[in-house]
């Protein structure tokens, strides 16, 4: 265990060499100085777990065949990220026998020392990591400085100082994922916000930047490496976690601060013999953080309207591989699927996970999302929405990406922090797309009858968090609904045509992230999570004589956490343990599948009788099952799409 001090969050100082101790380890040697936390290699992954709960549900839910468990590879800036924000999908994983490598930027030093807060107390209290400080991740990324030198931590095989470049970071990056060739990468959240009265980033500006540094080798690892397989990319909120409602129930929460409380060694027992200690007590005074211990939330991908069906009974599938939008597509009812075919994109971007799509008047189906692009320099750094239509109802081919903008004016402002969009057709055939804005409201723009798009327009709403959901009611007008840390905030049309209508409280409790929200009748049915336990809300929302929420009801589910998915009788979404749980007629006992995901599940109605589901294996493979739209059906046996370690 490296000694290392703590960062603001812990009310301690963080010298600028801190931030640098192991990027110049890994640049040394990608081969040795690579912090890791591995898991079981074995095959394990979907094939290895049996279905809990037993039935006839989770009997037919198996996959058809034993797929590649595929591998994870997550990149953080310092050691305990991982632990704080992509935990419990980190334990899921390797106790699935998935390979997970760890990969840490910095391993967080400051002052040497590795003592809490009683024993240390003449260091000095700083928010130096907040700050605008040149000599860091984010001054090498602005180019401030040329270099950053090398710190060595306590036990490192590296003992020659060097300098190292922000290109040699990058590189260094792309050959870790060459080696490891994974098929999930979690980083951070390259865009986390700032504060809209003091202007304060939002996160740990080493959780950003070296996320920054993550997107930049990934474009390249995509572009230069082709002897590798697909992969699919998972971002993790930060710090902010702290400030909205806890997502894990008790028995979730406790067993990821039971890791904490290791890796933080608050037993004080040797089982190391390392002079430096056997845990880092810059954590032990508070090792659940503030609030950390108790959520986690994705920052992109949560999107359930990724799958969707076409005249002839046709599926159409669409997630982000490679940094490119992926399709997947099965002519009719019973023909077969093809895919992956990656759609062209702008070179020097990215495409961001969290993909919508809408069907059209004509039958043709539109796809948004939001995209990354680099430019030329620091200060160029942007993520916009775009948006790409089929050619013709049915056809394999898409349009060009057709650019939207973004409300922000820059990356400084608000870093670039848009949420992914929502979008719904109105009863007029009139279509708009959504988006949270860096300031927390809501924005959005509406194409007009001749094709032409209107500007960002502003609805306002204050504190809004996670992605904006969207649906139309059997009136044909567009209900729009976001989460807010206390409760749901909801905007809808007085008649299709006519501009939205002005945010109203919606007086429902608060309610973890993300919400997800589909028409249903007279109204927009809304689906959300009750915070601390995971179970399954839902409420009706309607715009009969004024926005309004009835009927809360809590339908349970197997705890978990993130979007869940609604079409017809079927619900599903992620359960405890990390595996797919599906309830097929509301009242039933909810069942787990033997898959993990990337992101969030999709379901859409195949004709007016059958519910068809998908989801996107850690192997970076689709996987989709079907069942009939009655609330006695069963799922059917799971169908991987396309060989496993599918190369570009």
């Amino acid at each position: 265990m490296p000694d290392r001090a703590s960062r603001p969050r812990r009310g301690r100082a963080a010298e600028a060499v801190g931030f640098r101790t192991a990027t110049a380890a890994v640049t040394a040697t990608a081969a040795t100085a690579v912090l890791l936390l591995a898991g079981s290699a074995g095959p394990g992954g979907p094939s290895a777990a049996a279905p809990s709960g037993g039935g006839a549900v989770g009997a037919a839910a198996a996959p058809a065949d034993p797929p590649d468990p595929g591998r994870v590879l997550q990149i953080v800036a310092h050691p305990d990220d991982d632990l704080y924000f992509m935990n419990p999908d980190l334990r899921y994983s390797i106790a699935a026998g998935r390979p997970v490598t760890s990969v840490y930027l910095t391993s967080g030093e400051a002052d040497g020392v590795n003592a809490g807060a009683a024993e240390e107390a003449t260091t000095p209290p700083d928010k130096a990591a907040y700050a605008d400080r040149p000599d860091s991740l984010h001054g090498l990324w602005d180019g401030r400085v040329p270099r950053l030198e090398s710190m060595f931590a306590s036990g490192s095989p590296v003992r020659q100082g060097f300098t190292y470049t922000k290109d040699q970071v990058v590189r260094t990056l792309v050959g870790i994922l060459e080696r490891y060739g994974p098929t999930t990468v979690r980083s951070q959240d390259p865009t986390p916000g700032r504060f809209p009265d003091t202007k304060r980033y939002t996160d740990h500006q080493d959780h950003f930047y070296g996320a920054r540094f993550v997107q930049v080798a990934l474009g390249a690892y995509a572009r230069d490496v082709k002897d590798r397989p697909h992969f699919a990319v998972q971002n993790y909120l930060g710090y902010f976690n702290g400030s909205l409602p806890g997502v894990l129930d008790p028995g979730e929460a406790g067993e990821k601060l039971d890791v904490l409380d290791t890796y933080a060694w608050t037993d004080r027992s040797d089982h190391c013999g390392s002079a430096a200690g056997c845990g880092d007590l810059k954590v032990a005074d508070h090792p659940a953080g503030n609030h950390w211990s108790s959520s986690i939330n994705y920052a992109r991908g949560t999107s359930t309207s990724w799958l969707a069906s076409d005249a002839q009974y046709g599926l159409w599938a669409f997630k982000v591989l490679d940094g490119r939008l992926a399709v997947w597509h099965r002519a009719g009812l019973l023909g077969a699927w093809s895919g992956p075919r990656l759609l062209p994109d702008a070179p020097g971007t990215l495409m961001d996970q969290g993909i919508s799509t809408v069907t059209l008047g004509d039958g043709r189906i539109a796809v948004f999302g939001t995209r990354t692009s680099f430019g030329a320099g620091p200060g160029d750094y942007r993520r916009e929405v775009v948006h790409a239509v089929q050619k013709g109802p049915g056809s394999e081919e898409f349009g060009d990406w057709a650019v939207l903008g973004t409300p922000e004016t820059s990356d400084e402002d608000w870093t670039s922090d848009i949420s992914a969009p929502a979008v719904a057709l109105d009863g007029s055939g009139q279509l708009a797309v959504y988006v949270r804005d860096g300031s927390y409201t809501l924005r959005g723009r509406v194409r007009s009858a001749d094709g032409g798009w209107g500007p960002w327009e502003k609805y306002g709403g204050a504190d809004l968090h996670g992605s904006p959901a969207a649906g139309t009611d059997s009136a044909g007008r567009r209900i729009v609904l976001a989460a807010t840390a206390r409760s749901v905030l909801g905007w809808a049309q007085p008649e299709a045509g006519a501009p939205l209508g002005p945010a109203t409280e919606t007086g429902l409790p608060e309610t973890a992230l993300p919400i997800t929200a589909q028409g249903r009748g007279n109204g927009v049915r809304l689906w959300l999570r009750k915070p601390g336990s995971g179970n399954v809300r839902t409420a009706l929302v309607t715009a009969d004589g004024g926005l309004k929420a009835s009927g809360l009801t809590d339908v349970g589910g197997l705890s978990g956490f993130g979007a869940v998915t609604a079409s017809g009788h079927l619900l599903a979404g992620r359960t405890s343990g990390g595996r797919l749980g599906a309830d097929v007629g509301w009242g039933r006992v909810w069942e787990r599948a033997p898959l993990m995901f990337v992101g969030a599940p999709s379901s859409t109605m195949t004709g007016t009788s059958t519910v068809s589901l998908a989801v996107l294996g850690l192997d970076a493979r689709l996987y989709v099952t079907s069942a009939a739209d009655a609330p006695d059906a069963h799922l059917a046996p799971w169908q991987p799409v396309g060989p496993p370690g599918t190369a570009p």
